[in-house]
């Protein structure tokens, strides 16, 4: 319940999870880590996250790092607007009775510093940023529901 979405009828605690990564592969430049949900109902799933423009020497996103008001994401980072509409972290909060939903966390590495992007970018201009820049990625799957 501590990742699960507040809001939508759902009542978890809204704390992206803490995650930590190593063995970048070389030339890489940036990170970037998204979060999506292929199972939503929505005909082209949903986006629950997207950092991006986060420094080559990061290893960690800390606990609650999502959360833009507590400024624990690493410096220059950059969250972009998820399907929830605004920026930041929204956690699983599928539809009561839907069945189990994946949520697939990506972490990306990035040829280039900077995706040249703002915290109003759609997750689908993120994504082709993403796709045309990464040199490696990796995933982590979780499941939920109510």
């Amino acid at each position: 319940m501590k990742q699960v979405f507040k809001g939508f009828g759902c009542t978890g605690d809204n704390i992206s999870p803490q995650l930590s990564w190593e063995n970048a592969p070389e030339g890489t430049r940036s990170f970037a880590v998204t979060m999506y949900d292929p199972d939503a109902p929505t005909g082209n799933g949903f986006w629950h996250w997207l950092i991006f423009d986060i420094p080559a020497n990061t290893t960690e996103l800390k606990s609650d790092a999502g959360n833009l008001s507590r400024g624990l994401a690493p410096a220059g980072a950059i969250q972009s607007n998820s399907d929830f509409g605004q920026p930041g972290y929204g956690g699983p909060c599928p539809p009561e009775g839907h069945g189990i939903h994946t949520y697939i966390i990506t972490v990306y590495a990035l040829k280039v510093d900077k995706l040249g992007l703002d915290k109003t970018a759609t997750p689908a201009i993120v994504g082709f940023n993403l796709h045309f820049n990464t040199i490696a990625k990796a995933s982590l799957i979780m499941y939920y529901k109510r």
